[in-house]
């Protein structure tokens, strides 16, 4: 009886401390701040991260202020790509196409030359890439 009791007493501890960490890893995985930059409307989406993104390869590289934006248009491209890249009735679009293409461009270029400049033939067509899939996305295609 009393080995019976010790059994049921730890597979509830384990079921306990499971249920626990679950949670926590839930509750983590939901409060990103990932929320705090996409609002999930798309259209708004992709005119804030164009905008964004254009102000960062502007940026000069001896900016004091260029490892930080650096970092924080890393995490805004994956963050956009992680939530519209899945969605069928948004990755067909010619907006989001055109959005992916520079965004890959730029993730590739911080993710081989991370301490060099952006080239300038790289700007000029990160620049108009953005600013096409913007006009696009607001035109509604």
């Amino acid at each position: 009886m009393l080995s019976a009791l010790a059994r049921l007493t730890q597979s509830l501890s384990r079921m306990a401390i499971a249920l626990i960490l679950g949670l926590s890893l839930l509750l983590t995985a939901c409060s990103g701040d990932a929320e705090a930059r996409l609002t999930g409307d798309y259209v708004e989406d992709t005119v804030a991260v164009s905008r964004s993104l254009r102000e960062v390869i502007d940026l000069p590289q001896d900016d004091e202020n260029h490892a930080e934006a650096e970092a924080e248009a890393r995490a805004l491209i994956s963050d956009y790509m992680s939530r519209y890249r899945p969605q069928p009735r948004v990755n067909g679009l010619s907006s989001f196409t055109t959005m992916q293409t520079a965004l890959n461009s730029l993730a590739g270029h911080y993710a081989s030359y991370a301490n060099r400049p952006i080239p300038e033939a790289l700007h000029d067509r990160l620049a108009k890439e953005l600013s096409k899939a913007e006009k696009s996305v607001i035109r509604g295609s």
